[in-house]
């Protein structure tokens, strides 16, 4: 049996477990940029229409009492850490996708015993870290996580083997892994609008719709999936970015914003014992198009001059001169171990 487990609105739910006075009313976790998009939002403010990735501009117009808080990130892993610690010591392997969501193996159990778990899980979570936690039961990751997603908030929602394509039948297309909007909307105009629609297909219709992905589709439309929980504690990668108050297409400023957030990451690096072999430059222009280079260094590193210097380089083959709203830096390719004393000039490959 498979566990995902989702912790609620995280970010808003941590500022309202430390701050009383904020229960009970909409909320947002946004940067105070004009620019700024919500991070997260409390479930009071969902009915407005707020969620993740709007921007904040119009998150206020929906909702003139909305309050909004800065995000605090050394809060987040704290509370995450903890959460982490009880999830290992209930499943046999804890595969982390964020810091509030993870997919848990809890061997060959019966699903009365998996549901068990999940609510000692529950239970030692509001416990430890006063934070409410979903979790989804089933045979296979996708039918877990959409149980999960149905429970929230505090929820728990197990689905019995056997009857994956019976608890899934009436959602909507979009529901299913691989399936998004846009995809969404071609399903649509062709009268495909629930999954069973697609788990009733032939392998020559689900080809003809999908190409070689259709008979895939197909299957975790009727629940089958066999993909795994897979033990991955390495970060992937680590990134820093900056959204301008307006847009900016003069190199030098560019260059400075990318000094600072390389330095930034290398900083993260060394404080978590890990250098990286990747280093990528993304710019998100005014009509919202987004380009990036990256390089690979001659060897993984922390040194803030070798990670600056080749976020530089990034940065001035991927920048055409057209104005730039957004700008990142991003390392990865991580590996563990100290600090490696190397040349400027001998760490940069290209």
């Amino acid at each position: 049996m498979i566990l995902h487990a989702d912790l609620d609105a995280f970010y808003a739910s941590v500022a309202q477990r430390d701050d009383p006075s904020l229960r009970g009313k909409p909320l947002v976790v946004a940067g105070s940029s004009r620019r700024a998009v919500v991070l997260t939002a409390s479930y009071e403010a969902r009915p407005y229409g707020i969620r993740s990735a709007t921007p904040l501009y119009r998150a206020r117009e929906s909702c003139p009492d909305l309050i909004v808080v800065q995000p605090d990130f050394e809060k987040y892993h704290e509370a995450s850490k903890a959460v982490v610690a009880i999830l290992r010591s209930h499943a046999k392997v804890v595969e982390r996708m964020s810091l509030d969501e993870a997919f848990l193996d809890v061997g060959d159990t019966t699903l009365q015993e998996a549901e068990a778990i999940a609510r000692r899980i529950k239970e030692e979570v509001r416990a430890a870290t006063s934070l409410t936690i979903s979790i989804g039961v089933a045979s296979g990751k996708m039918v877990a996580k959409i149980a999960s997603d149905d429970g929230k908030p505090d929820g728990l929602v197990c689905v019995e083997p056997g009857r994956e394509a019976e608890y899934l039948a009436s959602k909507p297309v979009g529901r299913l892994w691989g399936i998004g909007p846009k995809t969404q909307a071609r399903l649509q105009r062709k009268g495909i609008e629930r999954i069973e629609q697609l788990a009733s297909m032939s392998d020559a219709q689900a080809f003809e719709l999908f190409g070689r992905w259709g008979v895939e589709v197909r299957d975790l439309a009727r629940g089958m999936d066999s993909r795994r929980v897979h033990q991955d504690d390495r970060m992937r990668s680590i990134s820093s970015e900056q959204t301008f108050e307006r847009d900016v297409a003069d190199i030098n400023v560019l260059a400075q914003t990318v000094r600072e957030q390389a330095a930034e990451l290398a900083e993260r690096l060394a404080g978590r014992k890990l250098r990286a072999l990747t280093v990528g430059v993304k710019i998100k222009l005014a009509d919202f198009a987004i380009h990036g280079k990256q390089t690979t260094l001659a060897e993984p590193a922390d040194d803030a001059r070798i990670i600056t210097a080749a976020a530089v380089f990034c940065l001035k083959r991927a920048f055409d001169g057209k104005p730039v709203r957004l700008v990142g830096v991003r390392v990865a390719s991580l590996v563990e171990g100290a600090t490696k004393q190397t040349s400027l000039f001998g760490a940069l490959s290209t």
